[in-house]
């Protein structure tokens, strides 16, 4: 059995890899060979009044080797202004985090690695931000508008220019240090010029792609702003305003993303911070840390909206026409994601003699459970 670090991570997998398989997982998913099961979250008070701990789970199937992904995060919801808030999250103390992935063998159902996961997690996202491109941007897509310069930044706007000939991009966040650096870094990183800007209207104006990268809670920027031609995708389901939705002329999923409870109650819930479906212990007094409602987009669980596997497919039609506006929702098919981009990892650094080597045994027992 492996354990595959993040750096290794780094070293075994493209952003292309990432692309191409999960394509691949999507449509193996439709055709019914393939498994998913969506995130379901789990908060229970902790240390913090002012926070919660939430563990979250998913779980895929694909290609002979099945995935969960775990999360131990203790979450607080940061206000912003009155009318803005985001979601914040670490493991024992801010700055670090736990996630992690075990892939098994679901031929003989052997263990087979445990992932850190966090570049897996981004390169994931980042593939299916560059799917939403290599299907639904107009094919001379140039230039990029990203608001946010975190992470997930980072890895959609690698995922754009591996399938698009993207020439420059602009980034808004509201911290100048943290856009400045963003914009230094991918700029020698990817080959293109990328500029920093001082507002989001500034940072959608005139592009090909905008991209949303936010932990807000808060549609990034207004609908109005969008212009014929232009491809969206998100990262966040509140990223998005309700109003912007008829001004789509094109609107995929990219799966089932949650799960809802047969019936909403105090303890089974769908509204959570960015949790799709979430089991909630706690007093009434614990519970009032949580944040208050979300109104998401119908797009969260709209089942009218096609999955990229009926565009894959061609059930449904993608851009037809360069005037047209498309949007991505890039929320869903997580643990079949880990699944598949997982293979490609645990594949290729068994292959180059890569990860830290954990005996098999000591995950295996002879008492029948």
């Amino acid at each position: 059995m492996l354990f595959i670090n993040n750096e290794i991570q780094k070293q075994v997998i493209s952003m292309t890899d990432s692309i191409d398989v999960q394509e691949a997982a999507f449509k193996d998913l439709a055709l019914g060979l393939a498994a998913h099961r969506p995130r379901i979250d789990t908060y229970v008070p902790c240390e913090r009044d002012d926070g919660y701990f939430r563990w979250g789970s998913m779980e895929g199937g694909y290609d002979g080797i099945f995935s969960i992904r775990m999360k131990s995060d203790i979450c607080t919801w940061p206000r912003v202004s009155d009318a803005v808030w985001t979601e914040e999250w670490y493991c024992v103390e801010p700055g670090t985090f736990c996630g992690l992935v075990f892939l098994f063998s679901s031929q003989n159902g052997e263990p087979l690695a445990i992932l850190n996961d966090g570049h897996i997690q981004h390169i994931r996202v980042g593939g299916g931000a560059g799917i939403s491109a290599r299907h639904l941007a107009r094919a001379d897509s140039r230039v990029v508008g990203m608001l946010g310069s975190g992470g997930m930044a980072r890895s959609y706007l690698e995922g754009f220019c591996a399938v698009r000939d993207i020439r420059t991009a602009k980034v808004y966040s509201p911290t100048p240090a943290n856009r400045e650096g963003y914009a230094a870094e991918m700029s020698a990183a990817l080959g293109i010029e990328v500029t920093p800007v001082d507002n989001a209207r500034e940072a959608v104006r005139g592009v090909d792609i905008i991209a949303c990268c936010t932990d807000t809670m808060v549609p990034v920027f207004e609908p109005e702003w969008l212009e014929p031609g232009m491809h969206v995708v998100n990262v966040g389901p509140a990223e998005i305003a309700t109003e912007a939705f008829p001004k789509f002329d094109v609107i995929i999923r990219q799966g089932e993303a949650g799960v809802p409870p047969i019936r909403e109650t105090d303890s089974q819930r769908t509204d959570i911070g960015n949790s799709p479906m979430a089991f909630i212990a706690g007093s009434a007094e614990e519970r009032k840390r949580l944040p208050r409602k979300n109104p998401f987009p119908s797009v969260w669980h709209d089942a009218s909206i096609p999955f990229f596997a009926d565009l894959a497919m061609g059930r449904v039609e993608g851009r037809t026409r360069d005037d047209q506006i498309t949007f991505y929702h890039n929320i869903g098919n997580q643990g079949l994601q880990f699944a598949a981009v997982g293979s490609v990892i645990y594949r290729n650094a068994k292959a180059r003699g890569l990860g830290h080597e954990v005996p098999t045994e000591l995950f295996l027992q002879d008492i029948r459970n």
